[in-house]
This record gives structure tokens, sequence and C-alpha cells, in this order.
């Protein structure tokens, strides 16, 4: 990964963003990182990645609270407003 100052960052921006599309680019200010330049098509594999994950996890939670017995009836009214 390409490492670059934030004020250099600043001052060539045009090709940060050409590194970007070969190579994620660290932008770091003060020596701390601080922010990440990617490509679209690099952002939307992670994002992509991530909701698949958590359909996953959600999928797995459903089936294990089906197994013990949640309906969606009951579901339903744990989840109203209702305190009676």
């Amino acid at each position: 990964m390409l490492t670059i100052s934030a004020t250099d960052a600043k001052q060539a921006f045009a090709t940060v963003l050409e590194n970007a599309a070969r190579e994620p680019v660290l932008i770091q200010k003060q020596k701390r990182d601080v922010a990440v330049v990617l490509s679209i098509a690099d952002y939307e594999r992670l994002t992509r990645v991530n909701v698949q994950a958590f359909q996953r996890f959600c999928d797995q939670v459903g089936t294990r609270a089906e197994q013990r017995g949640l309906t969606e009836e009951k579901l339903a009214e744990l989840l109203s407003d209702d305190d009676a």
C-alpha cells in the first residue's frame, strides 16, 4: 500500500486518485494514519462482502431463534410497544 502525507496528498490529489485506481493509498497526518483512498471497485467489493457477512449472521441468528421456539407471533409480541 502506498503511503503519502496529507500535505503531499493535498498538493498532488490527481496523482493520489491515479494511484488509488491501482492500489489503496494510505494518507498520514503527523505520522498518524488518518485515511485510505481506494478505487470504487475496491470499495464496492468491501461493502458487498460486509453486507453478505451481515446477512449470514442474521440468518444464523434467525435459525437459532426458530430452533428455540421463536415464532413470528412471539417476535411481534416482544417488539410491540404495548405494556400490557
